[in-house]
């Protein structure tokens, strides 16, 4: 009997070291095959976007991401340098923007000024849009000086060329 059960443990042994051989050729050969030369090549970055190739007149939509359907509408100036940029909004307020590039994206971003969607409150954004053909398109964060859980908006903003 102790010489059928060393035999039985003999070839449970030769099996799993079987099994663990086969396992390693497979993942040898799913190694190979993940081998950076298995892999497509990396697409080609976005070219860079310059202030010069969003300057002039933009209408400008921004809807919250929570589902509140109400859009924020103004009108972005663009000049080909950081000076001169603004939003204005339909109540007539002009507030100046910050601006820079960075890479394929256009950041934007005002000081405090008083919000058009909540009244009475004080907000600052802070805006990353990239181009895409004669649109502009990204995300805004609305800062609102307040203490309670909801002081930030998340909207998608989508602006067209004024012609």
């Amino acid at each position: 009997m102790r010489h059928s059960m060393l035999g039985v443990t003999c070839a449970c042994a030769v099996v799993l070291a079987m099994a663990c051989n086969k396992a390693n050729d497979t993942n040898a050969t799913e190694s190979v095959a993940a081998s950076p030369a298995a892999t497509p090549a990396p697409e080609a970055a976005p070219a860079a976007l310059s202030l010069a190739d969003v300057a002039g007149t933009w209408n400008v939509r921004s809807v919250p991401e929570s589902g509140d359907t109400t859009p924020t509408t103004y009108v972005l100036t663009a000049t080909a340098d950081t000076t001169g940029w603004s939003i204005k909004f339909p109540s007539g307020l002009t507030v100046p923007l910050h601006v820079s590039v960075s890479g394929d994206s256009l950041v934007e971003s005002t000081d405090v000024f008083a919000s058009q969607r909540r009244k009475g409150l004080k907000v600052m954004t802070n805006t990353v849009m990239r181009r895409q053909g004669d649109r502009l398109v990204g995300e805004s964060v609305a800062h609102y000086r307040v203490t309670t859980p909801d002081s930030v908006l998340r909207l998608h903003t989508e602006g067209t060329r004024v012609p």
